[in-house]
């Protein structure tokens, strides 16, 4: 009797133990560090792990980045057309003559014919004007689009770097967590050996802890799965090494979001990129259309010829030419109804934009505050009550009311609860990271 007291006591024990290691440092503060943890299931592992800051990781992604210095480059490029659509075509220069069939250098002209001389014309064509400045501004506005289609890059790439960085500081968390869980529950597996052994237990009781044992190592192999492909992508996003091993090294505290979706929406309506970028197109085609107005209009070209004559005076010339639209009704008027058709193809493209984009941020909203709620009811009323109703099973074992496998169900389920709850910080932070480029603003200092 006395030997199955000291057995009885021990099994509370390490339930005690299991209890107060798992959940001490989970609800006791609010801010979660993630630097100190001690990961017993990761440690194992030979690989260098690098420590870097959520701000550390924006500005070498930014920094390196190829997709980033694509979209610079193709802005570099976008504004090189800005001058050039705005210049005047080049002048020509012509040299020729009137003489002989058989020209001897230098041009062997009939002498003493007036109209036999060597030429050197100078033209040069001038369009109508205000064509030059409508095509410089559309040149203008598409260059000013592909700028923002630049800071819309920069705004996704911060995003899916802050969301891999998230989703990375949760596997960490979910790995010590459950880690430390299996590694008690082998420890705790001697004991039911020991109390079977005497007689005093159910081969039952063993089985069920190795089986959650197994359960737990199969959560673990998943988790560092994951934690591997999020890995990968930030360094992918980095343009660094895939294999380079990374650790979140700074504190995430769940706080409230404060933001309204009217809010929301009237940032989104004046700071979202690709609204910006869809106006600038509008822009654009506006002048386009009020280019094809002109094109009605004739162009000009001025030439300036100078003749020489042996033995005759030197003859100058200036003519001016003008080009006749007179195939209008197959080339300016059609122009004329592409560029309305285009104006209206782009104008209809903004309100398309603009309801999509509210519509994802609605979406990103709803997850926000879904997850807000469920951070709350886990950490305020959930957690709470099954750390309860499990403190309630220890005493309960104790004096023999539940048995062991409700113990197990109930540390199962604490567990799983207090993941569903890191998961949920998880999720909200990565929400608000991908509001953020739909929004065209930060949300989170």
């Amino acid at each position: 009797m006395k030997e199955q007291n000291s057995i009885h006591k021990i099994v509370v024990l390490v339930l005690s133990l299991i209890w107060f290691l798992s959940f001490r440092d989970t609800f006791a503060q609010t801010s979660i560090s993630l630097s100190n943890t001690d990961d017993a299931y990761s440690s194992t592992k030979a690989k260098t792990v690098k420590k870097i800051t959520l701000e550390q990781l924006i500005v070498q992604a930014l920094d390196n980045n190829p997709e980033i210095k694509m979209m610079q480059r193709s802005f570099d490029m976008m504004q090189a057309r800005v001058p050039q659509a705005k210049a005047w075509p080049e002048p020509m220069l012509s040299l020729g003559y009137l003489g002989n069939i058989i020209p001897i250098p230098p041009f062997d002209i009939q002498k003493g014919d007036p109209s036999s001389a060597r030429m050197l014309q100078f033209s040069q064509e001038i369009p109508f004007p205000g064509k030059l400045a409508l095509k410089g501004k559309m040149a203008t506005k598409e260059a000013e689009a592909e700028w923002w289609v630049y800071q819309q890059a920069r705004l996704d790439l911060i995003a899916e770097v802050k969301e891999n960085y998230f989703e990375l500081w949760y596997l960490n968390k979910a790995i010590n967590i459950v880690s430390k869980n299996r590694d008690l529950l082998e420890k705790f597996t001697k004991v039911t050996e020991a109390k079977y052994a005497v007689g005093k237990g159910l081969q039952q009781d063993i089985l069920k802890v190795q089986v959650e044992i197994s359960k737990l190592t199969e959560q673990l192999t998943m988790l560092e799965q994951q934690k591997e492909i999020a890995t990968s992508k930030i360094n992918s996003l980095l343009y660094q090494d895939l294999t380079l091993a990374l650790e979140t090294a700074e504190e995430l505290n769940p706080s409230e979001f404060s933001h309204t979706l009217a809010g929301l929406n009237e940032i989104a309506l004046s700071s979202s990129p690709v609204l910006k970028m869809q106006k600038r197109k509008i822009d654009r085609e506006q002048y386009n259309f009020q280019l094809a107005q002109k094109e009605f209009y004739p162009d000009f070209t001025v030439s300036f010829t100078y003749q020489n004559r042996p033995n005759m005076p030197e003859m100058y010339g200036v003519n001016i030419g003008v080009k006749l639209p007179i195939y209008f009704w197959q080339k300016q008027r059609p122009a004329l109804t592409e560029a309305f058709a285009g104006l209206g193809k782009e104008r209809k493209r903004l309100d398309s934009t603009t309801v999509n984009l509210l519509l994802k941020i609605k979406e990103k909203y709803l997850l926000i505050t879904t997850s807000q709620k469920l951070i709350k009811l886990y950490g305020k009323v959930i957690i709470p009550q099954s750390s309860l109703s499990f403190e309630s099973a220890i005493s309960s074992y104790e004096t023999g009311k539940v048995d062991f496998l409700t113990l197990i169900d109930g540390l199962s389920t604490l567990l799983n609860y207090e993941l569903n709850y890191y998961e949920q910080v998880s999720n909200m932070e990565k929400a608000i990271a991908a509001l953020e480029p739909l929004v065209g603003n930060t949300l989170r200092p």
